[in-house]
């Protein structure tokens, strides 16, 4: 059992906080984190006021939190007051300037996550009253910066946390898929992680099982960063943004072609509509990180859990005594 300041403040069993992945993160998935001792986060995306409310509804009183694209957040800001008046867990900002919002989030009780891909926008948490600051790398599936990596990155934030805001939590996310990842994070400051690929694998994930088997065949050299699929879909992200998803056909045909994308965008748009409909992997997307290399069977997201926490004890256990035999 893995004791930590994130596991006292929340009340959790295992320090492991489920990604909110857009759509991909309902309410079946989140709360079955929440009852394998871990967080479960419904994934707020983009903003459907409507599925969300259903997937509050669906959780049924289960402790789950919620987390948003606050650029995208900022377009419809009642997605929030949908969130807020279900008592979540916790809300969780990413992809932007939390200030905004982080009055709203603290006035009503609720624990703030912010999730942040550099010193800056740590500062910038931290300023806004975070009560846990998420330190994503680059090797992360899905969108962020991609020019820190969290083996560096965690322990940077922590430091700067220490100095600045002691009783801030901190979380380390991007290639976190087993115990491995969750011992190296806590041995390198952080207090937990966020977790998203390898829940993405589970059997709970809103993921089509012909997507699942795809991922389970790759490793993580086959994932990329790149701004195609934000183009295809006039998603109108920040430019200092872009995605880590599995590398294809589609991929190959437009990352580095941008600009002709945007001239083809009406046909590239049609045939990406088409693919995801039919499940066509070749060119629709799936957004998963590097981690997906360590998947090798999809699992009930309560086994992950349990087997990521129980996995990093023995490991960080079996250390404990070398490190104290060494010192002797």
């Amino acid at each position: 059992m893995l004791t930590t300041r994130l596991t006292h403040v929340f009340g959790i069993e295992h320090p492991v906080v489920l990604a909110p992945m857009d759509l991909v993160s309902g309410a079946r998935l989140a709360t079955a984190v929440t009852t394998a001792g871990g967080l479960g986060l419904i994934g707020g995306g983009y903003g459907d006021g409507e599925w969300l409310k259903r997937e509050f509804a669906a959780a049924a009183g289960t402790r789950v939190g919620c987390g948003f694209i606050t650029w995208s957040l900022a377009r419809n800001p009642e997605l929030l007051d949908i969130a807020l008046e279900h008592r979540p867990a916790a809300v969780m900002l990413s992809f932007g300037d939390p200030a905004p919002f982080a009055g709203r989030v603290r006035a009503a009780a609720v624990p703030l996550l912010c999730q942040v891909h550099t010193l800056d926008q740590a500062r910038q948490a931290l300023d806004a009253g975070a009560d846990v600051v998420v330190a994503q790398g680059g090797e992360a599936g899905g969108h962020g910066v991609g020019t820190r990596s969290t083996f560096t990155l965690i322990p940077d934030v922590a430091d700067l946390i220490a100095a600045r805001s002691p009783d801030t939590l901190l979380m380390g996310a991007g290639g976190v898929a087993d115990g491995r990842g969750l011992a190296g994070a806590l041995a390198l400051g952080a207090d937990g992680v966020l977790v998203g690929t390898r829940f993405w694998a589970t059997e709970e994930a809103v993921v089509s099982a012909r997507a699942h088997a795809r991922a389970v065949a790759a490793d993580g050299d086959e994932t990329i960063r790149t701004s195609v699929y934000d183009i295809v879909r006039s998603y109108d992200w920040p430019v200092e943004y872009n995605g880590r998803v599995l590398r294809n056909r589609f991929i190959d045909r437009w990352h580095g072609r941008e600009a002709d994308l945007a001239t083809h965008l009406a046909e590239a748009a049609a045939a990406f509509k088409h693919a995801v409909s039919q499940q066509d992997y070749d060119i629709a997307n799936m957004i998963v990180g590097e981690g997906v290399g360590l998947i090798q069977e999809i699992l009930p997201a309560g086994e992950v859990v349990r087997r990521m926490a129980q996995d990093a004890a023995a490991r960080l256990g079996e250390w404990a005594p070398r490190t104290a035999a060494v010192s002797a």
